[in-house]
């Protein structure tokens, strides 16, 4: 059987320690508060030091300005090329590192097909991964008056790093942006302020009514696109889409 404790001895010394005790109590305490408030202000800031991931972005590789649609009857989706078709409704969160694979194997087709208006793209940027998808989501709605979402919506898989991990602070969330060439107030404050919360949140509460439990979930005119295996093969994808013309 496992020893009982031992009963806490008291000894002639318990008053004379009594000061030293309360000393160190409050030194602990002290420095239990400093880290509270220093972890509030990085939670707030994101720190000071820039992740390398986001240094290395730089707007070389962006594309033409290109502004879409954000349409109520798309659930609140960002809509490229409204009237054409086939429509392609994907469904994504930027820490979901199923997305990223999506996005690394077909993202820059699917980006072809929204410049070039060969169908219409619908990006729905779910959020239910945690407070920094949250953040993510509503930081790429901002980049949509700077004709900049689908550059942003790239850089945010290329740096995407572990959940809730402090990278996707408003702080980071931004200066992406600056990387990309975004350097607005408008930005700025859309990112901080949290502009288009609401707008994401009716994004989140749109998934159960299109039965979407899980990310990346795409759809070709409506119906359930279903890969083969579970890796993202960009010619499979290419003929489902064809084949829905």
């Amino acid at each position: 059987m496992p020893k009982e404790p031992r009963q806490r001895q008291r000894n002639t010394y318990e008053q004379k320690d009594t000061f030293t005790r309360n000393l160190v109590l409050g030194m602990v305490g002290l420095v239990v508060l400093s880290g509270v408030i220093f972890t509030v202000l990085d939670r707030r800031d994101g720190g000071s030091e820039l992740p390398l991931a986001i240094e290395q972005l730089d707007s070389s590789a962006n594309g033409d300005p290109l502004t879409p649609d954000v349409l109520e009857e798309n659930d609140s989706g960002i809509v490229f090329n409204k009237e054409s078709a086939p429509q392609i409704d994907i469904w994504e969160d930027f820490q979901c590192p199923f997305c990223r694979q999506f996005e690394e194997a077909i993202g820059s087709y699917v980006e072809t097909l929204a410049r070039t208006n060969d169908a219409k793209v619908v990006y729905h940027m779910a959020s239910f991964l945690g407070q920094e998808s949250v953040r993510a989501a509503n930081a790429a709605y901002c980049s949509i008056p700077e004709g900049r979402f689908l550059d942003y919506h790239k850089a945010l898989y290329t740096i995407q790093g572990a959940e809730n991990s402090g990278l996707f602070s408003n702080k980071n969330l931004f200066e992406v942006g600056k990387r990309l060439g975004i350097t607005s107030a408008e930005f700025e404050s859309c990112v901080n302020d949290g502009k288009n919360s609401e707008t994401v949140k009716k994004v989140a509460d749109s998934m159960e009514k299109n039965k979407v439990n899980s990310t990346p979930t795409v759809f070709i005119n409506g119906e359930l696109w279903k890969p083969s295996s579970n890796t993202f093969n960009l010619e499979e994808f290419k003929a489902a889409v064809e084949a829905a013309r």
